[in-house]
């Protein structure tokens, strides 16, 4: 990857020539403007070939390095000819003065200009490493939410198919052409999320799909027990979410929510924007969290609470709310992810 000449050191490099003409000014009897012109001639000469040597002959940085210790030294060097020759050029003649103190002068930017090199180069490849480390970091880092994300799914299938099984297994006694149709609807559902099962990551609109064909699956064996809506604006349908967020909530809507009551009810799934937050909430009008005299599965609310804090640490939240008559809302918030 090539590095590209930086603009923004050559503003340092300003800065620390003018440094260097104040402190030779200092061991001299030049004047401070004869130094600085020639301090800014061989600083920026020594830049420019530094850098535009490094884009050029040094495209991938991070395997081509080495390459540093050659470039370094001749740019050092061209460069401080070519700028004390640029200085000699701009200055008026007779500036340097007569006798040894031309000689004294270059002598003394020659020297520094060879310290300076080095350590400019040192100071910004220093720069360049640690950039790097912390990309290294990053994308470790990444990697190893994905790794959490796809094991907390790995976790989430088998639980969700064990589940429905056991419906399955129910039903085949009391219903045999009903469990039919469950087992139909189960594969198509097992078929249909093959393919984003491993993914770390998906837009709303495709958790929403999922979700649709699970209620279906469950709409199988609860019949007109179950009834339920799904809202998803548009405007968040591509919003990225981690698979399989909502579908642990919506199972315990069922099983502590609708399934305890003898008419069932309805679940409401909606997803709202608040400002730079997503909200996405899950309803029941089942028996409500004080009838229920089991606590909602925990295993369930705990890998939600483990996807929303591996993908989103501490902006992700979750909370039950005890809603009116009866009423259980589960809501999950996090942060929206803007879109270049």
């Amino acid at each position: 990857m090539h590095q590209k000449p930086n603009f923004q050191r050559l503003l340092l490099v300003i800065i620390f020539n003018t440094v260097i003409a104040l402190g030779i000014s200092v061991f001299t009897s030049h004047g401070l403007w004869v130094n600085w012109v020639h301090s800014q001639c061989i600083g920026m000469s020594i830049w420019a070939l530094t850098d535009f040597g490094q884009f050029w002959l040094i495209p991938d940085i991070e395997h081509q390095w080495r390459r540093l210790f050659l470039l370094v030294p001749v740019s050092v060097t061209l460069g401080y000819v070519v700028g004390s020759a640029m200085a000699r050029a701009l200055l008026p003649v007779g500036s340097l003065g007569v006798g040894g103190k031309p000689a004294e002068l270059e002598l003394g930017f020659l020297f520094v200009s060879l310290i300076a090199g080095g350590v400019i180069t040192y100071y910004f490849m220093s720069r360049e490493q640690l950039a790097r480390a912390r990309a290294d970091i990053a994308r470790s880092q990444r990697q190893a939410a994905e790794a959490q994300l796809m094991l907390l799914q790995a976790q989430l299938e088998p639980h969700m198919l064990f589940n429905t099984l056991a419906n399955l297994r129910a039903l085949i006694a009391l219903d045999p052409p009903q469990a039919q149709a469950m087992l139909d609807r189960m594969v198509a559902y097992l078929r249909a999320t093959l393919n984003s099962s491993r993914v770390t990551a998906h837009p709303l609109q495709a958790e929403f799909d999922r979700l649709r064909d699970y209620l279906e699956l469950m709409a199988v064996r609860m019949g007109p027990r179950l009834h339920y809506v799904l809202d998803l604006p548009p405007e968040l349908a591509a919003q990225p979410v981690p698979p399989l967020l909502l579908q642990p909530l919506v199972e315990n809507a069922i099983k502590h929510g609708l399934e305890p009551k003898v008419e069932g009810g309805r679940i409401s799934v909606r997803a709202t924007r608040t400002q730079d937050h997503i909200t996405l909430e899950v309803e029941d009008t089942g028996v409500g969290l004080s009838a229920d005299p089991t606590p909602p599965d925990g295993f369930g609310l705990a890998q939600v609470r483990e996807r929303l804090a591996t993908t989103y640490g501490a902006k992700g939240t979750i909370e039950l709310i005890a809603a009116n008559q009866g009423n259980t809302r589960a809501r999950v918030t996090f942060p929206l992810e803007k879109h270049a």
